[in-house]
């Protein structure tokens, strides 16, 4: 009888074994290219996603194909490994969202979306969600081993919807968020780009001036045996600096950004100093106070809107306004609504909220609809924002102009003056 027990016990052990496995397969999905035949007798091939050649082989004749060759479709050695990024992660929720809206289970969803995605990486994430959820984890717990996808926030507002019994509206509300963000943050992007783009073009082609163009006037003004302008020497002198030191300017120029990267990651000081100096940029500063601002509405409204508490939203949205001096100033307002301040009152202490942001505040207080009130002040932010990028990239291309104009103008008088007053002479 034990050895029956024992025999029996082993079984069920084994087979658990077996479905494990089974259920980790069943999760990697993979390409597949394959050739076959149709019912006419016809060579087809193509490329098919799958958990095995088996399954594939399967999905071929369901579909009225008769496969012959079936096998992983091999990597490039110049391919890139796959990474996923917050774009990848708004997309998904938006399709989740959508989904849960529309009656789809969670896991029958999050297996669709698993499978039809095109990054291997994301394919491989979902999975793991997928088998914690299926052995019965709940969705925000299956999230948070995965803090670099997926933040406290996002976590904090699944548990809450899970929480409430509303996954699909707060599925939903977390993909709004997202893909505001991601659109705010392009925005910002851009801003950032247009000034480094005007300063790089102009080094890049003064640098060609003087590296090439420069030493060919050289040559022909060593024939005159006059003596040149002072302009003239000053810009040859530099030519020829550069020429033999060039390399030492490259040195630099990678330590530099070398010790400001390392600085930046390892050194929270460091950022929070950058922070405050990127805010007193002109123009740039501007939008950079209005995405912020922008952010920590947008954030607050979501937390709020999804029943996580004043108190903790203001927390989250300390962190999401991507700005070292909202985070302090976010931080403060917390202490003051906790002390027992109304948040409105709390904003004007920090002196960082415009009056508008802080009557429209108090007016949501006082109405009981204080996340509809911070998602139009976001929304007005986000507007500005993006007005401003407009204006600014208006504004770069005559200043690129200006400023190519000023340093290639400057080289060819520099050049051209030792020939005017030969001229000059001859004449």
């Amino acid at each position: 009888m034990a050895k029956v027990f024992q025999a029996r016990s082993s079984a069920d052990q084994r087979q658990q074994k077996k479905a494990k496995l089974d259920k980790s397969k069943k999760a990697e999905v993979s390409d597949f290219v394959w050739s076959g035949k149709n019912q006419k007798g016809n060579p087809l091939k193509g490329e098919l996603r799958g958990a095995s050649i088996n399954e594939v082989k399967a999905i071929l004749r369901s579909q009225g194909v008769t496969p012959l060759k079936v096998a992983r479709k091999p990597r490039s050695l110049f391919q890139k490994k796959s990474k996923i990024t917050s774009k990848d992660i708004a997309v998904v929720t938006r399709q989740i969202a959508t989904m849960l809206m529309a009656g789809v289970p969670l896991v029958t969803g999050l297996d669709m979306v698993a499978k039809g995605h095109e990054n291997e990486a994301m394919r491989k994430l979902l999975g793991k969600i997928l088998e914690e959820i299926q052995a019965g984890t709940p969705v925000a717990q299956a999230l948070r081993p995965h803090r670099e996808h997926f933040d406290e926030l996002y976590c904090d507002l699944v548990s809450a919807g899970e929480q409430s019994g509303t996954l699909d509206s707060v599925f939903d509300r977390i993909a709004t968020y997202r893909e505001k963000s991601e659109a705010l943050k392009s925005k910002i992007k851009k801003a950032m780009f247009y000034p480094v783009a005007v300063v790089t073009v102009a080094i890049i082609v003064t640098l060609i001036l003087l590296i090439f163009v420069v030493p060919q006037f050289e040559a022909i003004f060593n024939d005159f045996g006059a003596e040149l302008p002072a302009f003239t020497q000053m810009v040859i002198g530099l030519s020829k600096f550069i020429q033999s030191s060039w390399y030492y300017f490259l040195g630099v120029a990678m330590i530099i950004v070398w010790l400001y990267k390392r600085a930046y990651h390892n050194s929270p000081e460091f950022r929070d100093k950058v922070d405050v100096v990127l805010l007193k940029i002109p123009v740039v500063g501007n939008i950079l106070h209005k995405g912020a601002m922008a952010k920590f509405a947008r954030t607050l409204a979501t937390t709020f809107a999804a029943g996580v508490p004043l108190v903790e939203g203001l927390d989250a949205s300390a962190g999401a306004s991507g700005n070292a001096v909202y985070r302090k100033g976010i931080l403060k307002m917390k202490e003051e609504v906790v002390s027992g301040l109304q948040m409105n009152i709390a904003m004007r202490t920090v002196n960082l909220f415009p009056d508008m942001v802080t009557q429209m505040v108090m007016i949501g207080e006082e109405s009981g609809a204080l996340d509809d009130m911070l998602n139009k002040v976001a929304n007005i932010f986000e507007m500005e924002v993006d007005d401003a990028v407009d204006g600014l990239s208006t504004l770069i291309e005559p200043l690129l102009m200006v400023v190519l104009g000023v340093l290639v103008g400057g080289l060819i008088i520099a050049m051209y003056l030792p020939i005017f007053e030969l001229g000059n002479v001859v004449g």
